[in-house]
C-alpha cells in the first residue's frame, strides 16, 4: 500500500551524438572595464541582548505554558478518571439486578 516513489533522471548521462567540431573565432580587442568597487562588507547579524525585561518576559511566558498544558492534562486524566468510574458503577447496578432477578425464579 505505502510504496515509496523512487525518482527517475529526466536527463541521460550518456552523450547521444557526437561532438561537433568548434572553429576558433578571431579574438577582437575591446575597451577594457574599469575596475569594479570594491564591496562593502556585510555586517555581523545582530546579537540578541538578553536584558532583564526581556528575560521576565520569557520566564513568565514559560510558566504560562507549561501552567496551560499541565491544567489540559490534569483535566483530561480527571475526565477518564470519572469516566472510568461511572462506568463500574453502571456495571455495579447491572449485575446487581440480574443477580435479584436470578434469586427470583
Amino acid at each position: 500500500m505505502l510504496r515509496p516513489k523512487i525518482p527517475t533522471n529526466p536527463t541521460s548521462t550518456v552523450q547521444a551524438s557526437r561532438p561537433v567540431a568548434i572553429e576558433p573565432a578571431a579574438v577582437v580587442p575591446s575597451v577594457q572595464a574599469p575596475p569594479a568597487a570594491p564591496v562593502a562588507p556585510v555586517p555581523p547579524r545582530p546579537t540578541v541582548q538578553l536584558t532583564p525585561g526581556t528575560a521576565l518576559a520569557l520566564v513568565g511566558g514559560g510558566t504560562a505554558v507549561v501552567l496551560v498544558v499541565g491544567a489540559v492534562l490534569v483535566s483530561m486524566l480527571l475526565a477518564v478518571a470519572i469516566t472510568g468510574a461511572s462506568v463500574a458503577v453502571c456495571a455495579l447496578v447491572i449485575r446487581s439486578l440480574v443477580n435479584a432477578d436470578a434469586k427470583r425464579r
